[in-house]
């Protein structure tokens, strides 16, 4: 008897979404988490990253496939765990301000990783005159460019999480509806997603009468593209990432996630500062157990300073406002550990009080 060929195993998975007491009490109505932290490579990454990777492997299944990405260091480890996953070749260039610990797991991995450039833009263009340049490539390997953010298959990978979240009310939480979905802002790749979800499950997951829950685009002030442009009432590129959040450290976001902001009257777009952000993560782990980086942190912050009844729960009685419900996306990070949020409580703890 032949062998039965076997699938490739997805390089995503499907995530708990769990209701916090904790962050409930804080922000004064119903909050779930989304928990993307627990992805293969640590971020939500792996839902969007994971995708186009596995649509392109399939796509070539009896060509050698070489797989190349930049990343300051979420979407490098989403490559670089979901090409060890398929079983193919991965090239990951990092900026010089990549942190030592990333380069150690991305190598790990066994992803080639290449050192270079003072910020993601350039470490961007170097791979792609280096590696994807029609001239040199290698006969017979297929070179497949991995964005960060900015492809429709990324997109759709990225919505699979929506897809969970109308499941996973409907069965764990008495079909409750979703009154807002709270998630940072990068390139774009995660809101993409999040609102293409929403558009496909609008009936399922809305209170009678709703369109769509809102969605709160969250990102640092230094590192707020969308923002920029949102102020700006155009698409603009900011001239450098001066936030520590260096995984939102996108100067400009997709046209796709601009064509949302500027079209969707449901997503709202909000910053906070870098000191919010990071005591976000530091109270975040007292309170839940978890740790995140602080692109991460840019979410939970809403939740801790106000801004999330700010924006969505505007005008609400307290009764009222009790009774909603926010899903926060915990998007997850590997620029996190111990001692970066005991240096975060040291630097900010004083300045995030008087803020």
């Amino acid at each position: 008897m032949g062998s039965i060929p076997v699938e490739p195993p997805k390089p995503w998975i499907e995530t708990p979404l769990v209701y916090s007491i904790p962050l409930s009490r804080a922000a004064g109505c119903n909050i779930y988490l989304k928990l993307e932290n627990l992805q293969p490579s640590g971020s939500f990454k792996s839902r969007g990253i994971g995708n186009m990777m596995f649509l392109a492997s399939a796509a070539h299944p009896a060509s050698e496939v070489h797989f190349y990405c930049s990343s300051e260091g979420n979407a490098g480890l989403a490559c670089a765990t979901t090409a060890a996953t398929l079983g193919r070749q991965a090239t990951i260039v990092v900026p010089n301000t990549a942190r030592p610990t990333v380069i150690a797991r991305l190598r790990a991995l066994g992803a080639e990783v290449v050192q270079t450039g003072a910020n993601w833009p350039e470490a961007d263009a170097y791979l792609r005159r280096t590696f994807l340049d029609p001239s040199r490539q290698t006969p017979g390997v297929h070179a497949v460019y991995v964005s960060p953010f900015d492809h429709p298959d990324v997109w759709s990978g990225a919505a699979t999480l929506v897809d969970e979240v109308a499941g996973q009310m409907r069965l764990s939480h008495g079909e409750a509806p979703v009154d807002a979905l709270v998630c940072s802002v990068g390139g774009g790749g995660l809101l993409n997603g999040i609102m293409e979800g929403l558009e496909r499950h609008k009936r399922d997951i809305s209170r009678p009468g709703n369109q769509m829950p809102r969605v709160l685009a969250v990102e640092t002030v230094g590192a707020d593209s969308l923002n920029a442009s949102v102020r700006a009432g155009k698409h603009v590129t900011l001239p450098a990432i001066t936030s520590i959040a260096a995984s939102l450290g996108a100067t400009r976001v997709s046209d796709k996630t601009w064509e949302w902001a500027s079209t969707s009257e449901h997503l709202i777009s909000v910053t906070v500062t870098d000191a919010e952000a990071a005591m976000a993560c530091v109270r975040f782990l007292d309170d839940v157990r978890i740790l995140v980086e602080v692109a991460c942190g840019a979410t939970l912050a809403t939740v801790y300073n106000g801004d999330l009844r700010k924006h969505v729960g505007k005008g609400m009685s307290d009764l009222e406002w009790a009774s909603k419900n926010v899903v926060v996306v915990v998007c997850g990070g590997s620029n996190a550990n111990l001692d970066v949020l005991l240096g975060y409580r040291e630097k900010y703890g004083s300045k995030a009080a008087a803020e």
